[in-house]
């Protein structure tokens, strides 16, 4: 930590971070349909954009997050990312010890995700969250690091996941086994954001030993037996099994647990004055239970100076069983990670999370409807669990396993044949489906005489839809006019052309404009005359118009990065301390 002499606050810096960085290139998206599948559905977004389905983008997702920022600026409700750990290994999709570099210089992956979660910050929505997955070798770093994008008082929780069991093969070294991991939550702003209640499974709880013997009639009249003298009465068992008792008693328990309570003492201070009035009733009619009536609460029963506290209030349905629960706190330790290898019916090595734990996540901070981003998105799960969820998803992931693993498992789960992970939990029967993307490749590529010049691989309509990107227009070109490819406002219009413009061709245009309308042409070459023709047309030259503007010819941002930057000197690094 340094205290930076632009800054007037503490935070983290690392070798390259206030180096100065040419804006990134805003790529198009050109729809694979060979990989597409199902019938996702389509809509519009709050922004007024329209939404065209689940996405599924293959790509460096720097870039992909770039090509989405102009149309989902605000849009996304939920993000959940378990980013590579930086902890020394080199891992395929397969567990292999090649290809996905996960040991890189520490100043470097913080430059990296930087970079990325100001992206997020920006496509969050207002009542927005973000969940990063780490353990210990960068999620200290990254706290502050998020601390200083989404601000410290936006920090929710540090959430503890018990994320592995020791073993035989796991402890052979000597010292303390290390099974935690963590999630960073945090929300875009805290004011705004509605937490969901979680209840999560416990053990039963048998200090709610009292059984209610006549239920059905005035509370007046109620009495009292043990819990255990009414499971004699009423279950009769064949077996003599400690375990199969056990399994039936809870049982028991949890189907008459409005009749099951406990004495719990009233605090003369704590409690409100028509409580601690009737308390002090009470004790003058012994074995007899009084109640107060509370419009918007629980009414409240007492009984010889102690309230009545009904097992009910703790059993809840989970995953579609009634059991016994508590509220979630900040350790997970309910989560099994065992057998996720099946979980989608893809093996994805060291980097699967349970799908449950996904859930949890979205189900915290969204609802039915909201879309969920994920740009590390490895075997697909968080995809997989907002899918059968309901709510609307974009993917990212740059590795082939976009193909061998993600689209495999989202078919199985569009055609509900993927019954694993919370399938069963959520009836998922299938449905919906995905849209599958490629970034396109770069507008502008250098020639042999190191100009940048338009790509070749640029057909004429994505040329259109690159320079409406890139000038800030929805690409959506009109069926009517042809030279309206575009639309920033209702009367402002672009239009992109290989054409040599000259002076007639624009008047052409200009007989069809109505009084109001405005127009930006890009195009490769114009007439000089054209600049001053009309006051309500502008006309730019492509690629003159765009040179310096961002950094083109570029087409990998991720963390496959291999060798640290040099520091020249100690007098370089004075700064940089922490």
């Amino acid at each position: 930590m340094a205290q930076n002499n632009n800054k007037n606050k503490l935070e983290l810096t690392w070798i390259g971070k206030y180096d100065e960085r040419k804006p990134l290139e805003p790529r198009i998206l050109i729809e694979n349909k060979e990989y597409s599948y199902g019938h996702p559905e389509t809509g519009v977004l709050p922004n007024g954009k329209p939404w065209n389905g689940n996405m599924l983008i293959h790509g460096d997702n720097l870039l992909a997050l770039k090509a989405l920022e102009q149309d989902y600026l605000g849009q996304i409700k939920c993000i959940y990312i378990d980013p590579p750990f930086n902890t020394g290994s080199r891992i395929d999709a397969d567990g292999k010890e090649v290809g996905y570099d996960d040991g890189i210089e520490h100043s470097i992956w913080l430059d990296m995700m930087y970079e990325r979660f100001l992206t997020f910050h920006n496509l969050l929505r207002e009542d927005g969250a973000i969940f990063v997955h780490l353990d210990d070798n960068e999620s200290d770093y990254c706290k502050i690091l998020l601390d200083e994008i989404f601000g410290r008082n936006n920090f929710m929780n540090r959430v503890t996941v018990d994320a592995r069991s020791p073993s035989a093969f796991s402890t052979v070294n000597p010292g303390m086994f290390v099974s935690s991991e963590y999630i960073l939550f945090y929300a875009k702003n805290r004011s705004k954001l509605i937490e969901n209640r979680i209840r999560v499974p416990r053990d039963p709880d048998y200090a709610y030993n009292k059984y209610i013997d006549n239920f059905d009639l005035p509370y007046s009249e109620w009495k009292f037996i043990s819990v255990s003298d009414a499971f004699s009465k009423q279950v009769k068992l064949k077996s003599s099994n400690p375990e199969t008792i056990l399994k039936a008693y809870n049982k028991f328990i949890i189907e008459n647990s409005e009749r099951i309570c406990r004495y719990t003492s009233i605090s003369d201070k704590g409690a409100g004055q028509k409580i601690v009035d009737l308390k002090k009733r009470s004790l003058s009619y012994p074995d007899q239970v009084f109640m107060l009536e509370r419009e918007g609460f629980d009414n409240v029963y007492i009984i010889n100076g102690q309230q009545l506290s009904f097992y009910s209030k703790n059993i809840h349905a989970i995953d579609g069983k009634l059991q016994a629960s508590k509220l979630l706190t900040d350790i997970w330790t309910d989560i099994a990670w065992e057998g996720i290898a099946k979980e989608g019916n893809v093996t994805f090595k060291k980097g699967k999370k349970p799908e449950k734990l996904v859930k949890r996540c979205i189900e915290m901070t969204t609802s039915y409807g909201d879309i969920v981003l994920d740009s590390f998105l490895g075997s697909g799960t968080t995809a997989a669990v907002a899918q059968k969820m309901g709510r609307r998803y974009i993917g990212i992931e740059l590795g082939n396993h976009a193909y061998t693993h993600c689209v495999p498992r989202l078919k199985m789960v569009t055609d509900g044949t993927d019954q694993g992970g919370i399938s069963k939990a959520q009836n998922w029967e299938g449905g919906s489906g995905f849209k599958f993307y490629e970034l396109a490749p770069s507008l502008l590529k250098e020639d042999k005489f190191g100009n940048l010049v338009i790509n070749k691989e640029y057909n004429a309509n994505m040329l259109a839809a690159a320079m409406a990107k890139q000038e800030g227009y929805t690409y959506q070109p009109s069926q009517e006019v042809y030279w309206k490819q575009g639309f920033g406002s209702e009367t402002d219009y672009i239009y992109t052309t290989t054409q040599f413009m000259t002076v007639e061709a624009l008047a052409a245009i200009y007989e069809t404009m109505a009084e109001d309308e405005t127009l930006l042409i890009c195009c490769t070459s114009f007439q000089r005359e054209c600049k001053q023709a009309f006051n309500n047309i502008s006309i730019k030259k492509i690629p003159q118009m765009l040179l310096g503007r961002c950094e083109f010819d570029k087409d990998d941002y991720s963390l496959h990065i291999i060798s640290a930057p040099e520091v020249e000197s100690e007098e370089d690094m004075e700064d940089d301390e922490d």
